[in-house]
């Protein structure tokens, strides 16, 4: 009778595990890598939206209240459920810093990475700036002390991040 081979030999299951903990060590931090750039890329969108509603308000020339959505990845980090000076906390979310001057139109929306962010992003900050109107009234953005890799290109991170 002919023996037949049935199942895998202990040495090709081993090769079989070395070669996923191979992937699995390169895919992981390319994974969170990934995963904090769009963290950023998503504060800084979110923020950056906010800019059509204060340039509204600074073309009526009157102060206005409008509903500032929050973020789940804002906050102050390690203290969930508490309010950073200027933000308000809306259903669980932490909703960015508006700080504007109607006489001049100059002013930042900031917001400051908390507990729902990525490690390499807690305690970091997003700022959108306003030049004055005499200026122009430009915006630009800066991503603060933000790892350069992790920062889009229309909003850079300072040198030496």
């Amino acid at each position: 009778m002919k023996s037949v081979q049935k199942g895998f030999t202990l040495i090709e299951l081993m090769i079989v595990v070395a070669i996923i903990g191979i992937l699995a060590a390169i895919a992981i931090p390319q994974y969170q890598n990934y995963v904090t750039k769009s963290q950023v890329t998503r504060v800084v969108g979110e923020l950056g939206s906010l800019r059509t509603l204060v340039d509204l308000c600074l073309t009526d020339g009157k102060e206005c209240v409008f509903n500032v959505p929050g973020s789940s990845l804002l906050g102050a980090a390690g203290e969930e459920g508490k309010m950073p000076t200027g933000g308000e906390k809306v259903n669980d979310l932490m909703q960015p810093t508006l700080d504007f001057t109607m006489a001049t139109g100059a002013g930042t929306i900031k917001g400051k990475f908390g507990v729902g962010a990525s490690g390499n992003l807690k305690d970091k900050t997003i700022t959108w700036t306003r030049a004055a109107d005499t200026a122009g009234g430009s915006w630009t953005c800066d991503a603060g002390s933000i790892d350069t890799k992790f920062a889009p290109s229309g909003c850079p991170a300072k040198s030496g991040s």
